[in-house]
């Protein structure tokens, strides 16, 4: 399976039309990825970006795959720019574990950030050391199908969290994630709300439109 990713960016003044459009063809766009064999297809707004998520069973010719193509959509309409094409996107981290392909399991947490100039080899070295720290280790949980992109200057995650593993956050973990976030904030600024609750700022939530 390939995982490929696109990253699109609206005209501020369009994005409730161009999300209304792409929502009201959304039943569409999702029949047409199964057609292409594209599994798992969603479609994410942060800010006035759109970010494409989809897992393909077969190499797609970009020129029919169903997110590119609503992309140019709008592009022809002079609504937006596509900043990333779909398979450009670069991978900075994964962690795969073990896939629930019943999503009633899961719940998404997809996130957006805007990195800081000259930082992108950062964020890769960072996020390399959690893979080698992990090293060959499966995990059943939380996180799964967990993958990060890089585009354009900014950093969007997929991630699946398995909902078996949902509980309170614990002391320890609050500490580690405050440690890890306020480190990430040398590199990168938040444009989602994951940790509004530690900086105060206020962000809006990822909006899955597909």
């Amino acid at each position: 399976m390939l995982r490929r990713t696109s990253l699109l960016q609206v005209d501020p003044d369009q994005l409730e039309r161009v999300e209304s459009t792409l929502r009201a063809l959304a039943p569409d766009i999702r029949e047409a990825a199964m057609r292409l064999d594209v599994r798992n297809y969603s479609l994410w707004a942060a800010e006035n970006l759109l970010f494409g998520y989809g897992e393909y069973g077969r190499d797609v010719d970009q020129n029919d795959e169903p997110a590119l193509r609503a992309s140019l959509e709008a592009v022809i309409d002079g609504r937006a720019q596509l900043l990333c094409p779909t398979g450009s996107m670069r991978l900075m981290y994964h962690d795969i574990g073990i896939v629930r392909e019943d999503k009633s399991l899961i719940r998404h947490r997809v996130f957006a950030t805007k990195l800081k100039p000259g930082c992108a080899g950062e964020y890769k070295r960072r996020h390399d050391a959690l893979v080698e720290a992990r090293g060959d280790s499966i995990s059943e949980g939380p996180d799964s199908n967990f993958t990060i992109w890089y585009g354009a200057g900014y950093i969007f995650g997929y991630c699946e969290k398995v909902r078996a593993f949902d509980h309170e956050m614990t002391e320890q973990e609050r500490r580690d994630t405050i440690a890890w976030e306020t480190r990430q904030l040398e590199i990168m600024d938040w444009l989602t709300d994951d940790v509004d609750w530690i900086t105060g700022q206020r962000h809006a939530p990822i909006r899955r439109i597909v």
